[in-house]
């Protein structure tokens, strides 16, 4: 059996192959590439970058398609093919001009001498045809087609009636003429820029099915569709492009003489020609794309700063709110800006504010609650530990009713803090729905006249200014029930035996006003503001700690999450012993907006 442990531990130790090392320019352009994404990153934000990008690419989606789908080369192909025909034409032309007989001879058919009448004579116009089927002689049409196709650089091949080749004006040279030709370095490679370079332009020319070019050399010349087709006296234009995707144009002009074809012209562009002109054309478009990317980058980087810059400063600034280094931190303003960002700063701006005041509203209500707290706890404290040093029976039962009180004191108020507390959380939990105010106060009104206790007075209720299906407001009929129910009892503490309350509902422009009166003593002027205020109580005709001073302060938080207002003040029209006038009760003002 075969040790594989060993061999596996070999092959682990044994040493790894040497990587393959970098060439020189690969790894200058990964050094640069990193330095360059490691300048980008400090320099510019992600919001800027990717705002650069897209700009970016949209300008060279647009450039690409300018380069691809340009009818340049098109119209290009077509006039150099019309230019090369016209050309063809002149030069078919001259050498059918030059066409001669091979001799100083004109041959005459002898037949034709017996048919010949006395005084006759033998000429060969008789027969025209044979005239005029003169064969193309090249040393005559070699200095004509070497001059017409020198100065144009076409190249110009002459075929005869059989498609024999007969001139090629590259093998043309006159006298002094030394052809020189450029030969590619020996065991050398083309750098990789040519190479990706020679890749991009056979992409851009890569818009048409064109035909591939060869080239026959001395072959037939009826090898070439063009030459088989001006053979038969039609001229014709081709495109083609060869190995290296150049476009070659091509034209066969057939060489006659009245109507007899003695031969074929045909003329084809060199390779490069017309994509010299197609590449300097993209490379003004490069050019133009070129100064428009920088410009747009610019701009692009000018337009991500009024946006990066100021959500940079927003999003510190939220930051510093969160760790809250200071009391009270602020928002950048950015609220003169009418955009997306001075409407965002303006959102978070009264955000921030709302925060900070719920926070400070919360530390209100902590410092409130362990004041009111303490007062009982004090009392109560007291009470127990000087129970045990009480020597009477009566002693012990007044210390045990102070316990009692001080033990509902503390109940009542955990009771009303914990409604207070969680009051927010519920109004925004709640979904809200159309309240029929007639339907609410008559129900609130029966139920208090129903339930009414030994002293208390009845309530009147009354509407005003509208139709009941008038009295419609939005909100949680539970709250509204529980501000009315506490406005309702609030007025039956402070009205004497022989009075009532009064509950009236009106109808205003766009609101539904609710007034809850009694016949009491009024408030002191200086209470008016302060009976809002949590834990404050102002009932001198009761003993202290009978209530929790939250009602108040309850209703007017209820009613202004519901959008409303509420406020206190007096009903005159009383006086007093010494003449001077007095309120003739309180009276309850609540408004709410109608639906």
């Amino acid at each position: 059996m075969l040790d594989r442990t060993n061999d596996q531990t070999a092959a682990a130790q044994a040493p790894a192959p040497p990587s393959r090392p970098l060439r020189p320019w690969a790894r200058f352009v990964r050094v640069l590439g990193r330095a360059a994404r490691a300048v980008v990153n400090r320099s510019f934000s992600s919001l800027t970058r990717r705002i650069v990008l897209l700009n970016l690419v949209g300008l060279v989606a647009l450039v690409s398609g300018i380069l691809w789908l340009s009818q340049f080369r098109e119209g290009l192909i077509e006039s150099r093919a019309q230019s090369l025909l016209v050309q063809g034409e002149i030069i078919a032309g001259a050498i059918a001009a030059s066409a001669s007989v091979d001799g100083p001879v004109i041959p005459i058919d002898p037949d034709k001498l017996f048919e010949l009448q006395l005084g006759g004579a033998a000429s060969p116009v008789d027969d025209f045809g044979a005239l005029l089927d003169f064969p193309i002689n090249p040393e005559r049409v070699a200095p004509v087609l070497r001059r017409l196709t020198g100065p144009t650089g076409t190249q110009a091949r002459v075929y005869d009636r059989e498609g024999n080749l007969i001139l090629d004006n590259r093998n043309l040279y006159g006298r002094g003429d030394i052809q020189t030709l450029d030969l590619p370095p020996i065991g050398t490679k083309p750098p990789f820029y040519e190479k990706w370079w020679d890749e991009v332009r056979r992409f851009l020319r890569g818009g048409g099915n064109f035909p591939l070019y060869r080239d026959f050399g001395l072959r037939n010349g009826r090898s070439y569709p063009e030459v088989s087709q001006a053979l038969n006296g039609q001229k014709v234009s081709m495109v083609r492009v060869n190995e290296r995707g150049e476009l070659i144009v091509s034209v066969a002009i057939p060489v006659q003489r009245f109507r007899g074809v003695l031969g074929v012209l045909l003329l084809n562009t060199r390779g490069g020609e017309i994509d010299a002109v197609l590449d300097a054309e993209r490379f003004q478009v490069l050019r133009v794309f070129l100064v428009a990317a920088l410009v747009m980058v610019v701009l692009s980087i000018l337009m991500a700063r009024t946006i990066a810059g100021p959500v940079r400063k927003l999003a510190e600034g939220a930051e510093q709110v969160r760790r809250r280094h200071r009391s009270r931190e602020e928002i950048p303003d950015f609220s003169q800006r009418r955009d997306e960002i001075g409407h965002l700063s303006r959102s978070l701006r009264d955000m921030t504010d709302a925060l900070y005041a719920r926070i400070e509203a919360i530390e209100r209500f902590a410092a409130d609650v362990a004041h009111e707290l303490k007062n009982p706890l004090t009392s109560l404290r007291s009470a127990v530990e000087t129970l045990p040093l009480a020597k009477t029976e009566a002693s012990r039962g007044r210390l045990l009713e102070v316990i009692q009180h001080d033990v509902r004191r503390l109940d009542r108020l955990i009771t009303d803090i914990s409604d207070a507390s969680r009051l927010d959380a519920e109004l925004q939990r709640q979904e809200s729905t159309q309240i029929d105010l007639t339907q609410l106060l008559g129900t609130l009104v029966t139920i208090a006249n129903e339930v009414r206790k030994q002293g208390q007075v009845p309530v009147r209720l009354t509407f005003e200014g509208g139709k009941p299906s008038d009295f419609v407001v939005p909100g949680h009929d539970g709250r509204i029930s529980q501000v009315v129910t506490n406005l309702i009892d609030n007025a039956r503490s402070f009205s004497p035996t022989d009075g009532e309350v009064r509950v009236t509902a009106r109808k205003l422009k766009g609101l539904i006003e609710i007034l809850v009166e009694d016949d009491g003593p009024g408030i002191r002027e200086d209470a008016l503001q302060r009976i809002f205020e949590r834990f404050y109580t102002d009932r001198p005709h009761q003993d202290y700690g009978q209530n929790s001073g939250l009602g108040l302060s309850i209703s007017k938080q209820i009613i202004e999450a519901h959008g409303g207002t509420i406020w206190a003040e007096n009903r005159p029209g009383r006086t007093d012993e010494d003449g001077q006038p007095a309120p003739a009760g309180a009276r309850f003002v609540v408004r709410l907006p109608a639906v």
